[in-house]
């Protein structure tokens, strides 16, 4: 089986235009990457920047799941959960916070699938970002979206970038 860590070391997967993630049978799986998807990724990560302390945001952080190791978009971990991966090629626990941002190579059904995988790992709320910047919170405890972030008071319900 092929480890995270040789898989970030391959030269012929480094400048690929595309989000790297595997699944459960370590098979890689790639999606295309655009410049307004990593301006959102860039805007979500500065507003929460700019709402929570005692954490860091990261984009494209690798999480290790059931069914392979996931990248979500943004996430927001604290230091305590944190610290003890920090050299680490992917995190073996979900970030408290994982955003991850709709485009046209991925589906909100995939999407969804990926948020029962980052609450299964230890996240606390999982966040959607369509491609207009509208957001949807969802929280480990609760079925359906909830009205707003609880970790991040504040956070608004719609991202603006253009």
């Amino acid at each position: 089986m092929i480890s995270w860590a040789t898989i970030c070391a391959d030269r012929t997967l480094q400048d690929l235009p595309y989000k790297v993630e595997t699944n459960r049978y370590n098979q890689i799986v790639m999606s295309p990457a655009s410049s307004w998807h990593g301006g959102y990724e860039y805007e979500i990560g500065k507003q929460i920047e700019q709402r929570l302390s005692g954490g860091r945001v990261i984009v494209e952080c690798a999480v290790e799941t059931t069914d392979g190791v996931r990248v979500p978009d943004v996430v927001w971990i604290s230091k305590e959960r944190y610290a003890p991966f920090r050299r680490a090629f992917s995190l073996p626990i979900s970030p408290e916070i994982c955003v991850e941002i709709l485009s046209p190579s991925n589906s909100r059904e995939q999407m969804l699938g990926k948020m029962q995988l980052y609450f299964a790992a230890g996240a606390q709320e999982v966040w959607l970002c369509s491609e207009e910047g509208d957001m949807e919170f969802f929280r480990y405890d609760s079925i359906g979206p909830v009205p707003d972030s609880k970790l991040c008071a504040g956070f608004p319900k719609h991202i603006d970038w253009d």
